[in-house]
C-alpha cells in the first residue's frame, strides 16, 4: 500500500529529456552506421527513422544536414507503430518508389528501455 500512496506503481516520463536522449542516441548511432559502411550522409538516398514523434525526426534530419524530403515518414498515416514502425516504413518507401535498388537506406531507431539502433542497408 506504501508504494500506492506513494505513486511509485505507475510510469513516469519526462518527455523533454526522453526527447534530447532520443535525438543524441539516435544521431550518434546514425553517425557510427554510415562510418562503419564507408558511406557519407551524401551517399544516403533515404534515411528511415523510428516513427514516434516529428520533432525528433526533424531533429535528427537538421542535426544531420539533410533535406526532410530525404526523411521518409509515415507518422501522420499509421502513428507510432513501435517495434514494427521502421519496418513498415521501409516496405512503404519501396512500394512508393522513394526507395530503388542500389540506393543506401539508413535506418535509426529509439525506443522502449531507452534503447537505440542504426544500420546502413543497399537495397
Amino acid at each position: 500500500r506504501e508504494n500506492v500512496d506513494m505513486n511509485l506503481v505507475t510510469i513516469h516520463m519526462t518527455g523533454k529529456e526522453v526527447y534530447k536522449q532520443a535525438v543524441t542516441a539516435m544521431l550518434k548511432a546514425a553517425k557510427k552506421a554510415l562510418e562503419l559502411a564507408g558511406l557519407s550522409i551524401e551517399d544516403i538516398a533515404c534515411v528511415i527513422p523510428h516513427q514516434a514523434n516529428l520533432r525528433i525526426m526533424e531533429a535528427i534530419a537538421d542535426r544531420l544536414g539533410i533535406s526532410r524530403d530525404k526523411m521518409f515518414v509515415n507518422l501522420d498515416r499509421y502513428g507510432n507503430t513501435s517495434a514494427a514502425a521502421v519496418a513498415i516504413a521501409l516496405d512503404e518507401a519501396n512500394r512508393t518508389g522513394r526507395i530503388k535498388r542500389g540506393d543506401y537506406v539508413l535506418m535509426v531507431v529509439f525506443g522502449g528501455g531507452l534503447t537505440w539502433a542504426s544500420t546502413v542497408i543497399e537495397w
